[in-house]
């Protein structure tokens, strides 16, 4: 390390949260330390958080601060790794704040991965995946089953991108963490989640990584009081963000939207219109039977329309907050309106003709297809515009 950066503000700041682990601690920080020193290519300082440890922790942290260039103590009265987390990186006046367990079950190779997209301001938040393709991972399978199955209600509620939340291997840009920590509540173990899902949900850009990970035997974590934790806080930001909260003034740090996105849109609108065409069709088939087509179809087109344009709103055009939601859904309920009269038009005038089932599904489908098409042009036009270029203009970020 250049001797005259010495006393500059570190690029990285690694924070070990800590809660009895005297046993086990200076032979991690000195593991650390060593691979810093070696292989790391920015400046950087290793921070110790002890959570009101009870069994000698804080001795042997203030011991490896002495012993160890480049690592300082921070003492809590209170328990809790988002605690430990929050008092960390706020004070921290390094670029970029990283934190891992204690026990180093995360492999060291992937710290460098996990901060360079952030040195470099193409992301804002890295987590380590166990469940990324190409991760290497030994543990058991109760924790197996556990992690993949939190991680899927995450996907279920949340639709969030990442793969794994709660692995202990995550850094972010300092800049951002004063942005977010103040709207984060929890200061246990769902601190990492609540983190993340405020992030995407104010349109950040958070980069995985896989990792080598190995399953400590001596984890000292409840595993089911922190489940229970968990789907308390999932209920609690699930309530949240429906209510409309959970948006945050990001400043110039917000990331300017696309302009042109078309080729995506199209294809997730029309991803979106064939299942809801398939569904529709399907349940025309069996309602004709019973009742009149005609009121077969309004049904049918009816069954689908809310999961149509929640779809269309979340994925194809990437609106997820409260923000105009009435206003999108009832444009949503307009063309819904549009649909009903040119299909039952349509497929009025077919069983006027004579049109058998085969014609009158034909008619259906393609009266659901010109429907589309002008339904995609309003929602591209209208109901989902991009901003004017001077309102977007105002959100570019600027990366040094």
């Amino acid at each position: 390390m250049d001797p005259d950066r010495l006393h500059e503000p570190p690029v990285l700041d690694v924070t070990v949260p800590v809660y009895n682990e005297a046993h086990v601690l200076e032979r991690s920080i000195g593991t650390l330390h060593a691979y810093l020193r070696e292989h790391f290519p920015f400046t950087w300082r290793i921070t110790i958080v002890d959570n009101a440890s009870t069994d000698g922790t804080l001795d042997v942290a203030r011991r490896c601060a002495e012993t160890f260039e480049h690592v300082v103590v921070l003492h809590l009265d209170r328990k809790g790794r988002g605690l430990a987390l929050r008092e960390a990186w706020t004070r921290s006046d390094a670029r970029v704040c990283a934190y891992m367990d204690v026990d180093l079950s995360t492999g060291l190779d992937a710290l460098l991965p996990l901060v360079a997209p952030l040195v470099t301001g193409h992301s804002d938040l890295a987590i380590g995946s166990r469940l990324a393709p190409g991760a290497s991972v030994a543990r058991g399978p109760r924790r197996e089953i556990i992690s993949r199955t939190y991680n899927v209600i995450l996907k279920t509620v949340f639709a969030v991108r990442f793969r794994d939340a709660q692995c202990g291997f995550k850094a972010i840009r300092t800049d951002i963490a004063r942005l977010l920590l103040p709207a984060v509540e929890d200061t246990g173990w769902f601190f990492d989640t609540e983190l993340l899902l405020l992030a995407e949900h104010n349109g950040l850009r958070v980069h995985e990584v896989p990792v080598d990970w190995v399953d400590d035997p001596d984890s000292r974590v409840d595993v089911r009081r922190t489940a229970t934790d968990d789907l308390k806080g999932v209920w609690r930001m699930a309530r949240s963000f429906v209510r409309g909260g959970g948006r945050l003034d990001l400043g110039p740090m917000r990331r300017a939207p696309l302009t042109e996105d078309f080729g995506r849109q199209l294809v997730g609108f029309a991803a979106v219109g064939l299942v809801s065409t398939g569904v529709s069709l399907l349940l025309f088939l069996f309602l004709q039977q019973h009742v009149h087509p005609v009121w077969a179809n309004v049904v049918a087109i009816a069954a689908t329309a809310v999961a149509n344009a929640w779809a269309n709103r979340r994925f194809t055009f990437g609106h997820r907050s409260r923000i105009d939601r009435g206003r999108d859904y009832a444009a949503a309920a307009a063309m819904l309106l549009t649909s009903v009269a040119v299909s039952s038009g349509l497929l009025a005038i077919t069983l006027w003709a004579g049109g058998g089932l085969l014609a009158q599904s034909l008619t259906l489908i393609g009266a659901w297809a010109l429907v589309a098409v002008g339904r995609f042009a309003l929602l591209r036009a209208w109901v989902f515009a991009a901003p004017p270029a001077e309102e977007t203009g105002r959100s570019i970020v600027t990366r040094t």
